[in-house]
């Protein structure tokens, strides 16, 4: 599989929101209700959201035979090269094909000062869970947190590079 990744354009927009829906919906059934999911994908992957993270964080894509399959957000590098891995989405299918390790692995050849990644993962997506456990991320804390009138078992990972 020729997996290329880079920086989003604005053009993969569809693409990218497309990723998210599918996955979200993929990952969190059973989880969190579908109503709760519709209002935070329409939030956070509206046209200006997308038009926002561009902007204002790094996004990468992963693209296979040309087609966007995946992506990654993240923070800018803070004091101390800590970075917040706000999201790393891939189509189910294209899981389990080292896409998202090629996602950070890219931002950690390419974001300068990074030493530490940080990111919140809800307890019972067991696929994150294991993928970040097995790419050496650390439970640092575990929370729960009010997220639109449903309450999400967080678990804060860490991983330094």
């Amino acid at each position: 599989m020729n997996i290329t990744i880079r920086k989003m354009r604005y053009e993969d927009t569809k693409q990218v929101q497309s990723i998210a829906k599918t996955t979200w919906n993929a990952t969190y059934e059973g989880i969190i209700p579908l109503e709760v999911q519709k209002n935070f994908l329409k939030l956070n992957y509206s046209d200006e959201s997308m038009k926002l993270r561009i902007e204002r964080s790094i996004v990468y894509v992963a693209e296979v035979e040309g087609k966007v399959v995946g992506f990654a957000n993240y923070s800018i590098v803070r004091d101390g090269g800590k970075v917040e891995l706000a999201a790393i989405y891939l189509y189910p299918e294209f899981q389990g094909n080292g896409i998202g390790t090629a996602l950070i692995q890219q931002a950690v050849k390419e974001l300068i000062g990074i030493k530490e990644i940080y990111i919140n993962v809800e307890k019972d997506n067991k696929i994150g869970m294991n993928f970040y456990g097995a790419k050496g991320f650390e439970i640092i804390k575990e929370s729960d947190v009010e997220f639109d009138g449903h309450t999400l078992k967080q678990v804060r990972m860490v991983k330094k590079v």
